[in-house]
């Protein structure tokens, strides 16, 4: 570390020059990354419902109907008019209405009232119009713009296509809501807990430079997801201030005895190895979800594995450079100290550290059955339930009735085959009308009589297309159930078949995400437990550290299942992995302060002193990730983000008490456990 820092010192200059150009152009570029609004494009690729959906696009050149427009106190003539307008939409591939169901000339040539009134009443009844709108994947938000300049206000659209266009909306100055309210409690917290008021610009900076950059390099990815740009800059900032306290602290320090540059030269070498054990602790959490074969999983802890690196770089690069050119200033900017000492807290807490470890051991077993049971969420619709999308939704539903369409994929053969099958899935209770050539036009009916439009509804070169319309929602239990039936019996008929349809696709993910969260928990508390391992050289802490933040972050994921309200598993896995490899750095400040206490001090004047020494770092850092999950909340009108903001924000704080209260009573408790199991743990 001698020669580097050396170098780095001797190069101050030329380190800003470089850090503020590559800030400035990542900065524009930062707006030139694709931004992903569609969670189902992360499943793999394997999946049947990703399978489904390249079928249709490639085959049928269309794709599902991503949206249902109600339009009012129309003909059909005038119908017939506003589906061709629709059509004409840039951005809309396909149109479905009641013309391509039983042929445009007998729509128009056979009196109304002498049609099928259980095929007409799904697509007109009482001089409304319902259209099924395919949009072109990417260009929802424009395209459902230009359908509402076309149906005005008096009239209805709803769907997946709907909600996607909704939430890129809402999510567009989501970053920018937040940082306007998080940075002013970050500064005001870093003016409490420093001595000049300087010194918030540091660390703002230092960690600000290392976003930007983070924001702009995510280039290299093609695109990101709307999770990622959402939550990502707010989370570096949250998990990787700590750094920058760490080396300034040490700054101060060494500047009792030394001039400044030899004052940083010794923090930057001091401050290595803990700001490296901090950095290591949180990108653990983070290279978790990479694994993940939903792939939003790798999206967010590759976006996030690297903002943490540049962090890391920024704060033992540019911070050490920037320090040494501003510490006149902070110098001549010193304020007296405005955070308690909180010295006589060790004493407190050791009084009240039984109580609490009986609480928490009375608490681990239901909290971790309770998560386990935690009822999740996979898809958006719950994101626009109070905009617009989620009032035309529910006026649509109560005029035509709740729909939910599937496609089922079957070989092009076997016209009896079919036949039997979609009479099998008729029986099916939330299945409400089967759609297919069989069912519309007739087998027996040569497929040269039948009009090429109509005959391309149904067949592609290798495939039959058989829509189901069912009555649930798109993640319901009768959703799934309905799905899982149709791929059984399917099953019956044929050897290989692909459904697909929102539920289809949030099935997958269902399937996928639950294997996914044992795989990555596991994963992240075996590394966590392993960095433990090596840096204390003890058999027995990393069972205590683990247990202490576990503990917190079952008690936390168990609270959605005791109030009956679902979560999003998007806050899930953050949340789980986050939470684990962000505040386990706070047992491991409270235990290696201990383990050094103890070499000359009784267990418990050990713990008291370390209490006392630690607690104001603890609770800077805390508060900070703690309000980093609360300004996420208060500011996204996303419920997907403002949930993950409050699981966070409550996470970190559940994770202080067990850290300051719990952990404690159990260093304590088993001091002769970790005097035998440890390395060079001397008395």
């Amino acid at each position: 570390m001698d020669w580097f820092s050396k170098i780095i010192l001797r190069h101050k200059k030329t380190v800003l020059t470089i850090f503020f150009a590559v800030a400035l152009f990542c900065a524009l570029l930062a707006f030139r990354v694709p931004v992903n609004y569609n969670l189902s494009d992360y499943l793999p690729k394997k999946a049947q419902s990703t399978i489904s959906v390249r079928i249709i696009e490639d085959e049928f050149n269309t794709d599902m109907p991503g949206a249902r427009i109600m339009v009012n106190n129309i003909s059909i003539p005038e119908a017939l008019e506003y589906k061709e307008s629709l059509s004409n939409i840039d951005g809309v591939l396909s149109v479905l209405w009641l013309d391509d169901i039983i042929g445009k000339e007998k729509l128009t040539s056979v009196p109304f009232e002498f049609l099928d009134r259980e095929i007409t009443d799904k697509y007109y009844k009482d001089d409304t119009a319902l259209f099924s709108v395919s949009i072109e994947k990417g260009r929802e938000q424009e395209t459902v713009k230009a359908i509402y300049e076309l149906i005005g206000d008096e009239n209805a659209a709803s769907g997946e296509s709907v909600v996607l266009a909704e939430t890129q909306s809402m999510s567009v100055y989501e970053v920018i809501n937040a940082m306007l309210i998080l940075l002013p409690i970050v500064i005001l917290i870093l003016i409490i807990s420093t001595t000049s008021w300087a010194e918030p610009v540091l660390f703002i900076s230092a960690i600000g430079i290392a976003i930007i950059i983070n924001m702009g390099t995510n280039i290299i990815f093609g695109e990101i997801s709307f999770i990622s740009r959402t939550v990502s800059p707010i989370l570096q900032l949250a998990v990787s201030l700590d750094y920058a306290i760490f080396l300034l602290h040490s700054f101060k320090k060494h500047r009792l005895n030394h001039k400044p540059e030899k004052a940083m030269h010794l923090a930057m070498k001091e401050s290595l190895p803990t700001v490296a054990a901090s950095a290591a602790t949180t990108v653990i959490g983070f290279a978790a979800l990479v694994i993940m074969r939903f792939k939003i999983g790798a999206d967010l802890g590759l976006n996030l594995l690297k903002g943490v690196s540049l962090s890391f770089i920024s704060v033992m690069v540019f911070l050490p450079v920037f320090t040494l050119l501003l510490y006149k200033i902070i110098d001549k900017t010193k304020h007296r100290k405005l955070m308690p000492d909180f010295k006589s807290s060790g004493k407190i807490i050791m009084k009240v550290r039984i109580p609490f470890l009986v609480i928490a051991l009375m608490l681990v077993v239901p909290a971790f059955l309770a998560q386990n049971n935690t009822e999740f969420l996979y898809g958006m619709s719950n994101a626009t339930a109070a905009t617009r999308v989620g009032k035309d939704s529910k006026n649509i539903d109560e005029k035509f009735g709740r729909e939910n369409i599937l496609v089922l994929l079957v070989p092009k053969e076997d016209a009896d085959n079919k036949v039997s099958l979609c009479s099998e899935l008729a029986s099916l209770n939330h299945i409400t009308d089967i759609v297919s050539y069989e069912t519309s036009v007739g087998f027996q009916i040569p497929s040269e009589f039948v009009p090429q439009e109509v005959y391309d509804q149904f067949y592609s070169e290798n495939y039959s297309q058989i829509i189901l319309y069912t009555d649930t929602g798109d993640e319901d239990e009768a959703a799934f159930d309905t799905v899982q039936a149709v791929n059984d019996i399917a099953g019956k008929y044929y050897d290989t078949f692909y459904l697909a349809g929102t539920s289809a696709t949030l099935y997958d993910m269902k399937n996928i995400v639950s294997k996914d969260n044992l795989m990555i928990n596991i994963i992240a508390i075996a590394g966590i437990f392993t960095v433990i391992l090596i840096t204390f050289r003890s058999v027995s802490l990393p069972f205590l550290l683990v247990f202490c933040i576990e503990t917190a972050i079952w008690i936390n994921l168990s609270i959605p299942y005791f109030t009956d309200k679902p979560i999003n598993f998007i806050g899930y896995l953050i949340v789980s992995t986050v939470q684990l490899g962000a505040t386990v750095d706070y047992a491991i400040l409270f235990t290696n302060s201990y383990i050094k206490n103890r070499k000359t001090l009784s267990r418990k004047d050990a713990m008291k002193e370390t209490i006392s020494n630690n607690l104001v770092a603890v609770i800077t850092s805390a508060v900070i990730l703690s309000f980093a999950g609360f300004a996420l909340a208060l500011t996204s009108n996303n419920p997907i983000i403002s949930e993950l903001g409050i699981l966070l924000g409550r996470g970190t704080a559940l994770s202080l008490i067990m850290v300051t209260f719990v952990l404690p009573a159990l260093l304590v408790l088993f001091d002769k456990v970790i005097k035998r199991t440890t390395l060079n743990f001397k008395d």
